[in-house]
């Protein structure tokens, strides 16, 4: 369980730094399409931290039933 959490917080750190790569590529006049793509990237690895962290939490109240 410990595990799923580590990897979702892995996941939202990620998202934060395709978030700034996007901002840094549309602040610069050179490259715009290069910033689509990582504002995309990003919300990739925003949802799979949701999924993952969800996962978790399902997983944590199935073993507290079960105790």
């Amino acid at each position: 369980m410990r595990n799923n959490k580590n990897f979702s917080i892995l996941f939202y750190i990620t998202s934060i730094l395709f978030y700034l790569a996007a901002i840094i590529c549309f602040a610069g006049a050179d490259r715009k399409s290069m910033g689509v793509v990582w504002l995309c990237l990003g919300s990739t690895f925003l949802c799979l931290g949701a999924s993952r962290l969800k996962k978790s939490k399902e997983n944590g109240d199935k073993k507290s039933e079960k105790k």
